[in-house]
């Protein structure tokens, strides 16, 4: 009898599936003796001769394995669209995607280069970092098309791992890849290179004597992922803190001593740690994301890293995150806002990706370019971490990850005003008595104006008056010197800067604006009125705005936003650059301007101590937005985005700005530290604007309408039309 088989197989990558019939003879016993085998293929049928049964079982064990290449391309499309929405195409390009070729893979540069260089001349090589592929171009279609034949379905062997992957290919068009922007270290991190000689370090190495640790008191109970010993106080990982009344015996290694007085000397510490813990990790060890606890230790914190590099990874709370190379013999400085804000940590894992035209030479972070990366396999690394136990609570500047302040930080919180007189001195507290103190500092940071402010200014009529109602340092004031303005403000201290500059101000409170109504052709009012600390209150400064317009006459309002990413783009205030946040930058239009450091320190001191206008609710329906559940105003993190719409923002004061003779108010300041190491720390109070409440604010007043609304890096914006 004959049984009758039957399978499938997989012809181009396009494929049209055959059907085909391959017919056995049961009684066959011996190989070539009584087979013959046929087949059909629609829309036109073949027969084929088989010589042996060898063959036979090689055709399907092909035909499988078309099979299974087929349908990993498939897979590696649906891949490639899904994390980078690139589209593979099915006629042949001189770019290539290659699936299971990539640094997520364990895949390195340098392999890779040596297996594509084989069919032609590599125009681009891209290998995006953590990803499972690598994209090729080559110089011709005829080459690209070459590798794709004989890349597909190719079985190679990790040169670093010792494991055999297979390649799958496909073609693509012509990659874009966005070319990275360099990042910068955390601010206030430092890293030296060859900070000891090979020789110190060998000594050092061998100091460490890691037999016999169940037995000895500095050994590491807890820890399964790495060998730990401390010296001087034994760090607690149950409570993450030190027993500050229970020494070590022994102190600190005598061989560490020079080390720590050359770190004295050349001024990398200022105080001489009294805690060591050395860390040693395998390859594939690392240790979580983590801030050293604040209340345990004091600011400086250094570690050596000894027997290997390593890459270090650090992160903002906002989610900003920068990759550092420490090379082997290397001492990373953590002072600051990258010791107290930033969580640091080791991925554990076998391999980095680190830039490939330096390799393991390196310092400072690991842009991820895509065309410069590759793996470097990691070795055994020690760590030698130096930290002087803190005697005093911590009394940082970030108080929202302090653990010393996060106690005291609700009873010194206000709370949400519930009337007028509470929002009164809600303002007169964090709002008047802030930028009277702060007002040199904060002048010496606002230079340059917005570009759609100027915008609006030199689109006036010649001869227009216009009121700059909370002017700041008057830095809109002699934009267009053919308009007649004068600008107001709460803050006696900044209407004497803006009298340094010969421009025309005065004090005053901008819910009562002593200017006759109707005798304006035009009003602004920049980053003012989100100072108002009730809805009542913020629409009684629009409508005092709109008291001053002539009918026709226009006024310009812009307000914090809490949506400060708007359509899938970061506002300024959350992509500048970690520690620039006094510089001044080039615009893309070649515009010298401030980077929204408006956003953090407000360039108005606007608010009121007062109210003479009483407001009915019902002129406020639509706009009014929740205050905070608890109550307590939160104390917000500069530079990431905003989760209440009612908060305090600190302004970190610089040293010596202050107003000359000026008293530092107790409720308003954060504190300082005790060495003055630490610049006083100030609380604004914000209430940010979600998308349509200023709008809503304003079609609530019926002497108004909304002319153009528009969203300008992280600020909502109105122009009204007096009617």
């Amino acid at each position: 009898m004959r049984k009758r088989k039957r399978v499938r197989s997989a012809g181009c990558r396009n494929v049209l599936w055959s059907e085909w019939w391959i017919w056995v003879s049961k009684d066959a016993t011996k190989p070539g003796e009584g087979q013959r085998v046929s087949y059909t293929s629609e829309p036109h049928c073949q027969i084929t001769s088989m010589e042996t049964g060898k063959n036979t079982e090689d055709h399907l064990k092909a035909h499988k394995m078309k099979k299974k290449i087929l349908r990993k391309q498939v897979r590696a499309q649906h891949t490639l669209m899904r994390h980078e929405g690139i589209e593979c195409i099915s006629h042949a390009t001189q770019s290539l995607v290659i699936a299971n070729a990539g640094l997520g893979n364990g895949m390195s540069r340098h392999q890779l280069h040596r297996i594509v260089d084989n069919y032609g001349v590599v125009e681009t090589l891209l290998m995006p970092p953590n990803k499972p592929y690598s994209f090729v171009q080559y110089e011709s279609t005829e080459e690209a098309k070459k590798a794709f034949d004989a890349l597909n379905g190719k079985e190679v062997t990790l040169e670093d791992f010792d494991q055999n992957i297979v390649l799958y290919c496909n073609f693509v068009e012509k990659v874009f890849w966005k070319n990275s922007v360099p990042t910068s270290l955390p601010p206030d991190l430092k890293v030296i290179e060859n900070i000891i000689s090979s020789e110190e370090e060998r000594k050092m190495l061998e100091s460490i004597d890691w037999r016999g640790d169940e037995n000895t008191q500095t050994a590491q109970k807890t820890l399964k992922h790495r060998r730990v010993k401390h010296f001087g106080y034994e760090f607690r990982y149950d409570n993450n803190d030190v027993d500050k009344d229970n020494p070590l015996p022994g102190g600190l290694p005598e061989i560490c001593i020079p080390f720590l007085e050359k770190c004295l000397k050349q001024g990398y510490i200022k105080h001489k740690p009294d805690q060591l813990t050395v860390n040693q990790y395998e390859p594939g060890q690392g240790i979580p994301p983590h801030i050293d606890t604040h209340s345990a230790f004091e600011d400086e914190i250094i570690s050596l890293s000894l027997g290997s590099e390593i890459v270090m990874d650090f992160k903002h709370p906002d989610g900003h995150t920068v990759a550092v190379m420490l090379p082997r013999r290397s001492l990373l400085v953590m002072t600051g806002e990258s010791r107290y804000l930033w969580t640091h940590g080791i991925t554990p894992r076998k391999y980095d990706v680190i830039q490939a035209s330096e390799l393991g030479q390196k310092v400072g972070t690991i842009t991820a370019d895509v065309r410069d990366l590759t793996l470097k396999r990691r070795e055994t690394r020690t760590s030698f971490t130096f930290r002087k136990v803190r005697r005093s609570s911590c009394n940082c500047i970030y108080p929202s990850v302090c653990d010393s302040q996060k106690g005291q930080q609700r009873q010194a919180e206000p709370s949400f005003p519930h009337n007028e007189m509470e929002a009164s001195e809600l303002e007169q507290q964090y709002v008047h008595k802030v930028y009277e103190e702060i007002a040199t500092h904060f002048s010496s940071t606002r230079h340059s104006p917005w570009p759609r402010v100027v915008e609006f200014l030199r689109s006036l009529p010649e001869g227009s008056i216009v009121a700059d109602v909370g002017c700041g340092n008057g830095k809109y004031l002699g934009i267009n010197r053919d308009l007649y303005m004068v600008g107001c403000d709460r803050s006696k201290n900044l209407v004497d800067i803006c009298g340094e500059k010969d421009c025309q101000a005065f004090v005053c409170d901008a819910l009562s604006v002593p200017i006759r109504s109707g005798s304006c052709d035009a009003c602004i009012s920049i980053a003012v009125i989100h100072h108002f600390s009730t809805a009542e209150r913020r629409l009684a400064a629009i409508r005092e705005l709109a008291r001053l317009l002539k009918p026709g006459g226009t006024a310009l309002i812009y307000v914090w936003a809490m949506e400060q990413e708007y359509k899938n783009q970061k506002s300024k205030y959350l992509k500048e650059k970690h520690g620039s946040k006094d510089k001044e930058e080039e615009s893309s239009t070649g515009t010298s301007q401030r980077l929204l450091d408006d956003q953090k320190h407000d360039r108005s001191s606007q608010g009121s101590a007062r109210s003479d206008r009483l407001l009915d609710d019902s002129e406020d329906k639509g706009c009014a937005a929740k205050p905070v559940a608890d109550s307590r105003l939160p104390v917000h993190t500069n530079r990431t985005s905003f989760h209440s719409q009612d908060m305090l923002v600190p302004w970190h004061l610089k040293g010596g700005s202050k107003k000359k003779g000026a008293v530092v108010d107790e409720a308003s300041l954060a504190g300082c530290k005790e060495s003055q190491e630490l610049s006083p720390v100030f609380h604004r109070y914000y209430h940010v604007f979600r998308e349509g409440e200023l709008e809503a604010a304003c079609r609530s007043l019926d002497c108004v309408r909304i002319l153009k609304n528009y969203y300008d890096q992280g600020n909502w914006c109105v122009v009204l039309e007096k009617l």
